[in-house]
């Protein structure tokens, strides 16, 4: 009787605020880190971070840059919502800011956290490993006094909790399209993809780097083996110095093959005289008549003179 007082109890009694919040090993669409928000969190900005964290879950949840964070199993998520569905993060890609959280605001650190100081971050570089830090360099140092602005809480979102929580990715889209316009200052390079391609807003982000512009092809030498040595350049500028005799030869020689080609031909023959002789029967045959006239008068006039 007292075990079933007691389950009555825990099924019907009342349910606090701080555990409201959050239940366990509910499988998500997508990842499933076992983490289940019905009701969107509470979230308190970090003191000198742009960093948002959930004083009231029993989780490591964080909101930055308009993302969702969650470190759990030694492993991080983020989301457009925040309940999931959740994407799993390297951590050669997890924001600076987020990763610079002091260790107090986890709610639940895991062991290797213990000893560490809680008002600085985790130890990443000693957790991950001397190549994570050697890339990462630097992490771990900011100016505290000058960190960018937060990024507006999603408030929208308060709208859609339990039944009305939407779990499809090209849903969620769509309804963060509509009522959320920050634009986001880092991207985010997720390690596995399990939404539809362009539906998460974390995807949109994932931007290929811009084509490297290829310098212009520099000119190539030949290989020593084919460079012409000093004795061929001599030879070569001899070529050239002789290149014009021979070609003056050559034109001369081709002047005189087209000389000796050429006949020469006589000019027309001009046009043959009659000979004198005959020039002078033709003219005293034209001047027959007159002479023979004047032949007669003579005569006449001889005759006269006699008488």
């Amino acid at each position: 009787m007292l075990n079933l007082l007691i389950v009555l109890s825990m099924l019907f009694g009342p349910i606090t605020p701080s555990r409201a919040q959050i239940s366990v090993g509910v499988a998500l669409p997508g990842v499933s880190i076992g983490i289940n928000m019905p009701r969107y969190p509470e979230l308190v900005l970090v003191p000198n971070s742009p960093v948002y964290y959930a004083p009231r879950a029993n989780s490591n949840f964080f909101f930055y840059d308009g993302l969702y964070w969650v470190y759990r199993e030694d492993n991080w998520y983020s989301s457009d919502w925040y309940n999931g569905p959740w994407q799993s993060v390297e951590p050669m890609y997890i924001p600076l800011f987020v990763l610079r959280v002091p260790v107090r605001y986890y709610r639940q650190p895991p062991a290797y956290f213990h000893g560490w100081r809680a008002d600085a971050p985790p130890r990443w570089g000693n957790h991950w490993g001397r190549d994570w830090e050697d890339r990462r360099h630097g992490w771990d140092r900011w100016d505290r006094r000058s960190v960018p602005v937060a990024a507006p809480l999603p408030a929208y979102q308060k709208k859609f909790s339990g039944n009305r929580y939407p779990h499809e990715p090209e849903q969620q889209h769509a309804i963060r399209s509509e009522n959320y316009r920050y634009q986001p200052r880092e991207a985010v390079t997720p390690r596995s993809s399990p939404q539809a391609p362009g539906n998460s807003r974390s995807e949109a982000r994932q931007r290929a780097p811009s084509p490297i512009q290829q310098a212009p092809p520099t000119e190539q030498r030949p290989p020593p083996a084919m460079r012409p040595t000093q004795a061929d350049r001599q030879d070569t500028r001899r070529e050239n110095q002789a290149a014009p005799a021979h070609s003056q030869a050559q034109g001369n020689a081709g002047n005189s093959r087209a000389e000796q080609q050429t006949v020469v031909q006589p000019p027309p023959p001009a046009q043959q005289r009659p000979p004198r002789e005959a020039q002078d029967r033709g003219r005293d045959n034209r001047a027959e008549p007159q002479d023979r006239g004047r032949q007669n008068d003579e005569d006449e006039s001889r005759k006269n003179n006699r008488r």
